[in-house]
């Protein structure tokens, strides 16, 4: 697009501020800005703007929140006889190749102490296995199960595995995939996407500037992920997350963050039920560990399904018990896992502009405009929007809620080593207790101190271990395929 017409529209947009320091800059530097600015939807930007601003104002007065109505929750704790149809119901989904997952992993591992990608991060295991090769196992062994429980030919059944990356991440997250040959999986079905980004504003809502010749930008937040499903995978390949959906036939998605070591990928327990619900869009929470634990609930806002932060709940509402049950009313803890119809995914577009983004008020590194100086901000000067995943819940009409075990399903990397919780110890804890429960529960016994880690190649979810019976394992190590669990006895 010409400059000229790139202009015309940011001066009707209101934005020909970002042309004040065009006539000193270099042919290369114009380029760039040209290039950036063409891409920016600049109206859309506006929309979002005013959106954002009326709902913050909005909230000072925010409808009525209440705990999940009855029914609208079901658990797979202490209920195997369900959790049994929904797991079936789940892998006849996948055998039929219509299911296929979504995984949001932009984040760096900055918290941890490590700049790379939060995928590529080593929690101390016995095998060194990274967050991103245990779900890709977790993938291939899922293969593996529904062809052998739904009487598929070996290597038939593929689950295609979607990675949303940022812009800072997308390249050594794809050299890490190739280094490790994609863990097993046909490189063809791990498909890389790239979260999107939005100009950061003033308080007034003019685009901000990094330098002269570059608009400062950050990512939109999680909720990013459903313009991302819409853009073009590259500038080289105009297919699209929602197209490759469609080529494949694809038409349930399980989506969730990299962090939880524990996650479930492509769960077939959670894809039946939601299947049974015949549900667009889901959500899998746990028991909150405590009334003042700081986590989001998936609660009622008025008519509609809704997380609510721990910050809106007060503390009389957090300690409130069903009378019941005797649980905590607002008990259904989110932990951003999530189901998805692909019609749901592709219908978000229709509403997208009633989504309201989030703001967040920061110290945004800019460049005053009357001398072009480069201003670094002691105090927040402007604004990053952000969407969260679970913003779409509320246009929800057919939305369902699967409670599972924390013990299970639920540990988070969040801090740096050594906090004492979400860190990388807690992680490594939480696995290795999950497979000696794994061993026990197919009747072996585990001595005090043996810690044994079980490749996901070799068991998901505690299925294909009948063989350890009767067995008692004495030494510790990790296993990658059945026969090694003999030289730990």
């Amino acid at each position: 697009m010409a400059v000229d017409k790139i202009r015309d529209r940011y001066q009707a947009a209101g934005h020909d501020h970002l042309f004040t320091f065009w006539s000193t800059l270099e042919e290369s530097e114009r380029e760039s800005l040209s290039n950036q600015l063409e891409k920016i939807d600049v109206n859309r930007v506006n929309r979002i703007y005013k959106k954002a601003i009326a709902s913050e104002k909005a909230a000072a007065d925010p409808e009525a929140i209440e705990p999940l109505p009855a029914g609208a929750c079901e658990s797979v704790v202490n209920d195997p006889a369900s959790e049994k149809r929904w797991r079936s119901e789940g892998l006849q989904a996948i055998a039929r190749g219509e299911v296929g997952v979504l995984l949001m992993a932009g984040g760096q591992g900055t918290r941890l102490g490590s700049s790379a990608p939060k995928g590529c991060y080593d929690i101390g295991l016995p095998s060194h296995k990274s967050l991103f090769q245990y779900q890709a196992e977790r993938i291939a062994r899922l293969q593996v199960v529904a062809e052998k429980e739904c009487n598929k030919p070996p290597g038939s059944v593929v689950i295609p595995w979607y990675v949303m990356t940022s812009g800072p991440t997308r390249r050594e997250t794809e050299l890490f995939f190739t280094k490790n040959k994609f863990f097993g999986l046909s490189s063809k079905n791990v498909i890389f996407f790239e979260q999107g980004t939005l100009p950061c504003l003033t308080a007034e809502g003019k685009i901000m500037l990094e330098s002269t010749s570059r608009v400062a930008v950050a990512p939109d937040g999680n909720g990013g992920l459903y313009a991302a499903t819409r853009t073009p995978l590259s500038e080289s390949n105009n297919s699209t997350v929602l197209s490759d959906l469609t080529d494949r036939g694809v038409l349930y998605v399980h989506a969730y963050c990299v962090d939880n070591c524990l996650v479930k990928v492509a769960d077939p327990v959670f894809l039946g039920y939601c299947i049974s619900k015949q549900a667009d869009c889901a959500a899998k929470v746990v028991p909150k560990a405590s009334p003042s634990e700081s986590v989001g609930v998936v609660a009622r806002r008025g008519e509609k399904f809704s997380v609510v932060e721990y910050s809106e709940i007060s503390n009389e509402q957090a300690e409130l018990r069903n009378s019941k049950t005797g649980e905590l009313a607002f008990n259904a803890a989110n932990i951003a896992n999530h189901f998805y119809t692909t019609s749901y995914l592709k219908s978000v577009e229709s509403f997208e502009d009633d989504l309201a983004f989030h703001i967040a008020r920061k110290k945004i590194p800019t460049i005053d405009l009357k001398t072009g100086d480069a201003v670094k901000p002691s105090k927040p000067n402007g604004m990053k929007l952000e969407l969260f995943v679970f913003d779409v819940f509320p246009f929800t009409k057919r939305f369902a809620v699967l409670e599972v075990a924390r013990n299970e399903e639920f540990s988070p990397l969040k801090n740096a080593p050594g906090t004492g919780s979400d860190d990388p110890e807690t992680s490594r804890r939480d696995l290795i207790a999950q497979h000696r429960r794994f061993l026990e529960r197919a009747g072996a016994q585990v001595k005090d101190g043996v810690e044994i880690e079980l490749s996901p190649c070799v068991s998901y979810a505690g299925e294909g271990l009948e063989f350890v019976r009767g067995k008692i394992f004495t030494r510790s190590g990790c296993v990658e395929n059945p026969e090694e669990l003999d030289a730990l006895l």
